[in-house]
């Protein structure tokens, strides 16, 4: 049975850090070269970190990314590479390299360049024209990149009528809840479709707003999954593919005969570039888990629920920002409330208790319940708790305002000056001891400008700024669920939600019930849906036009706002880009 090795290096990069991220390519190719593997894949844009953004419009950052190439490929012996890097000559590509005893033997090009959502390619990179098929150890390989496998008449189509067996797609596929379902069918469909291996690696880790859940995965001709990596951990997904049965199925299916006489070069121009004959007498070492050829599949990812996976990603993402950006510990203001219990949970799981300093600064309002909530919160989590109250603070504000606020009645101004002295505070922490803050507000509360700028919106990462509040609270429920005992009290999951700058101030004063907000939130930013949709949905006219007015007035608050993880197929940020003087009403 003729078999072929393939090893896939689902790696977390870092943009930017050409040393570090070749370092990580090196140790790959050693492993998977210890394993006997024909060849290894590591993901887009491995090589700079994805996405780099503007980077790409320094010519030294593209020389320096080539040059670090130049590096691993001398190293790079007794085993073939691709490797994903930025290519240049006239213009600029998102490529990959296929490295084969120490040269670079061929380029491929990115040839769908996506440029919508978080994507913006673009801006960046010219496409490619060229299908390439590199038979390694004797079988033919086609390799493209992203983007380029969604397309059902895409790249892969041109290489497996050029004879390719095994096709390798390497990604930097960001992360939202549901997606990893969907692009499975997707793979499932390119694999049967044409008859051949599909191998997908994936970037792993957090990148500023952007998580890639990794997920790795190899799917046979009939598109049944034989091995698949674990999402959100840095992972070598080795396994054995029986590529000696793709020749037995094409022998019985006549759409390759006809393939080979088809005009495919309105997609792609096939080249076959041959690097190794496929040796009888190789003797490989036998792998430290389940051959894909064998009765079971490789499988190294655990089982997440949605809830899980949107928990998991979130606190990769923020482990990431920090470490990535040369922050050691964490800020947060606890209130007692469920958004800063989530944020504190995440944080401790993400970067340790000792790392995580939660802040009180309790005013007038402050009821005892959420003093002894945040309280309870700290010693469960095991985290260190400052008690700074803000009542004196508050009453000199009040104090120097009073000559110019005469006459007036108390309402959102005071209200939110409680605000603005809590985030004073923690800024000044920060600055003082180099930690990061962690803001706490959601989505829910971000999209209708239910935060005060500059108050509670201070801070450096946004933890949950695409969270729903509904699921803010499944995420707690689930918190709840793993490790030894609950560390969420429950009284904070029962208790009314309430920013508690008012006597008995309670969210649903100022903004709908948040089983009605959030789905016609959904539908409006996420949707797209119109006012006349959302109303035909069930919803009272009237509220419908109240929270679509919040949402388009206070993008100037969003624009303002720190980064935060993305978890929905659409967040704010990188996905919505509205404009902040904008006049039109849907209604």
């Amino acid at each position: 049975m003729r078999t072929f090795r393939l090893a896939m290096a689902q790696m977390n990069a870092t943009v930017g850090d050409l040393d570090g991220n070749a370092e990580r390519i090196r140790d790959g190719i050693h492993d998977a070269r210890e394993l006997g593997a024909d060849l290894i894949a590591f993901p887009e844009l491995a090589l700079p970190g994805y996405p780099p953004e503007d980077l790409l419009l320094k010519p030294q950052f593209i020389r320096d990314n080539y040059d670090r190439l130049l590096q691993i490929a001398v190293e790079c012996k007794n085993i073939a590479a691709v490797i994903g890097f930025i290519d240049a000559d006239a213009d600029i590509y998102n490529a990959a390299a296929v490295i084969h005893d120490g040269k670079i033997i061929g380029v491929y090009h990115k040839m769908y360049l996506p440029n919508y959502g978080v994507f913006d390619e673009d801006r960046y990179f010219a496409p490619g024209n060229e299908c390439p098929v590199y038979t390694v150890s004797g079988a033919p390989v086609g390799v493209n990149i992203c983007e380029d496998i969604w397309y059902a008449t895409g790249p892969a189509v041109v290489q497996r009528a050029a004879g390719a067996e095994i096709i390798v797609n390497i990604n930097g596929s960001p992360f939202h809840a549901g997606k990893r379902a969907f692009r499975e069918k997707m793979l499932a469909t390119r694999a049967s479709d044409n008859g051949v291996f599909v191998a997908y690696v994936n970037l792993v880790g957090g990148q500023d707003e952007l998580v890639f859940d990794g997920g790795s995965s190899i799917f046979d001709p009939d598109g049944e999954i034989v091995a698949e990596a674990a999402q959100f951990e840095e992972q070598l997904l080795v396994a054995d593919l029986d590529v000696e049965a793709v020749f037995r199925s094409r022998l019985r299916d006549p759409r390759t005969r006809k393939e080979r006489g088809a005009d495919l070069t309105h997609i792609g121009k096939a080249v076959n570039i041959q690097l190794s004959e496929y040796s009888e007498d190789a003797v490989k070492p036998p792998l430290p888990c389940v051959h894909a050829h064998d009765a079971e599949p490789v499988k190294l990812r655990h089982e997440y629920d949605e809830t899980a996976e949107v928990y998991a990603a979130l606190t990769l993402g923020t482990r990431d920002y920090m470490r990535k950006c040369g922050f050691s510990k964490a800020l947060i203001a606890l209130s007692g409330g469920i958004d800063s219990t989530l944020v504190a949970a995440i944080a401790t799981d993400a970067l340790g208790s000792e790392n995580v300093v939660g802040i009180a600064m309790p005013s007038r309002y402050s009821s005892e319940g959420s003093v002894l909530d945040a309280t309870a919160l700290a010693n469960n989590l095991g985290i260190d708790l400052w008690t700074l109250p803000i009542e004196d603070a508050f009453s000199a504000h009040l104090d120097t305002l009073a000559p110019k606020f005469a006459g007036t009645g108390t309402g959102v101004a005071e209200e939110n000056m409680q605000s603005r002295i809590r985030g004073n505070l923690i800024m000044a922490v920060s600055n003082k001891f180099n930690w990061l803050v962690l803001t706490t507000g959601n989505k829910s509360e971000m999209a209708t400008g239910y935060a005060t700028i500059y108050g509670d919106m201070a801070g450096g990462y946004a933890v949950i700024k695409d969270v729903p509040k509904q699921l803010v609270y499944e995420l707690c429920r689930y918190r709840n669920t793993i490790g030894d005992a609950p560390v969420i009290p429950q009284s904070v999951i029962d208790k009314p939600p309430s920013a508690e700058l008012r006597p008995d101030q309670k969210d649903e004063d100022s903004l709908p019930p948040y089983s009605i907000l959030d789905p016609i939130l959904k539908a409006y930013v996420e949707d797209d849906y119109s006012f006349d949709d959302i109303v035909a949905m069930g919803y009272e006219r009237d509220t419908v036009k109240q929270i679509i007015t919040l949402v388009d007035r206070n993008e100037y608050k969003r624009r303002q706002s720190p980064p935060g993880i993305k978890i929905t197929p659409r967040n704010f940020g990188r996905d919505r880009r509205m404009p902040i003087a904008n006049r039109y009403r849907p209604f």
